[in-house]
């Protein structure tokens, strides 16, 4: 049976986010810059660049998973803890993961070529990259919104996926499915969870970004503040992933060999 998950805890999974984070800030800072610097140099690869940092997110996923853990048991974060899911001994189904990523993620930027003449597509993969501005903004936009809702139904069977095939040691196949099925059971606190981090990590930081301006009389002030500020905020939105799962399957301290508690299926 899967715990019981109402519309509020989405925000209270927001709130844990802000807490963990507020346990060990300049831990969490220094493992998300190390994680942004490792993706860098990954993406310089030629050809294998496009693909490998999207194909690496399960494996890198669990390493800010383990930090959080580590946090609520008072433990130190420390940078080793990126090289988390490499240790773990289901690699290879995190790798076979990214893959299924990145092939979801193919798909549907193909399919928004449907709806915006391939625009997107040659945004995305362009061997010389193009100027935002010299773009059709309506049919850019039209793509984008395409993608990310064939996108969606691959995002909910992704989302619990990597710690439950690292902390559950379930099957890739089986970790896509529990995923899909908890995410869709828990709807209403997802989309509270969804609409404050749109909220607080978007319209947050643009709207403080606005005002500094305004105050100071310069733009470029206003942007230089926007900047750590959102940086600090996507960290606090990867600590919130982590009470997500707690929330439905419960801490990671189980042995190794038990399975977490499976979410309920839909009859039939």
């Amino acid at each position: 049976m899967m715990n019981a998950v109402d519309a509020a805890s989405g925000w209270g999974w927001v709130k844990q986010g802000f807490t963990l984070f507020g346990k060990q800030p300049a831990e969490m800072l220094t493992l998300f810059f190390a994680y942004m610097f490792l993706s860098l140099v990954i993406g310089f690869i030629p050809f294998a660049g496009r693909f490998l940092p999207l194909m690496l997110v399960p494996v890198f996923a669990m390493s800010f998973m383990q930090a959080c853990s580590q946090i609520e048991d008072d433990k130190r974060v420390y940078p080793d803890l990126l090289l988390t899911g490499f240790r773990s001994e289901g690699l290879l189904r995190l790798l076979s993961l990214g893959v299924l990523y990145v092939l979801a993620a193919m798909l549907a930027i193909g399919l928004s070529s449907l709806a915006d003449d391939g625009i997107f597509l040659n945004f995305i993969f362009a061997m010389t990259p193009e100027d935002p501005e010299t773009l059709p903004k309506g049919k850019l936009f039209l793509g984008m919104l395409v993608a990310g809702l064939v996108y969606l139904p691959a995002m909910m069977a992704f989302w619990f996926a990597a710690p439950l095939i690292t902390w559950g040691r379930m099957s890739v196949g089986k970790a896509v499915f529990y995923s899909f099925f908890a995410v869709q059971r828990t709807g209403l606190a997802f989309t509270v969870y969804g609409l404050a981090w749109l909220l607080i990590g978007v319209f947050g930081p643009t709207l403080l970004g606005m005002i500094t301006a305004a105050v100071v009389g310069q733009v470029a002030i206003g942007l230089l503040v926007m900047i750590p500020v959102s940086l600090v905020l996507t960290v606090v939105m990867y600590c919130s992933f982590y009470p997500t799962y707690t929330t439905i399957f419960g801490r990671p301290d189980k042995p190794q060999s038990e399975t977490p508690q499976n979410p309920e299926m839909p009859p039939g």
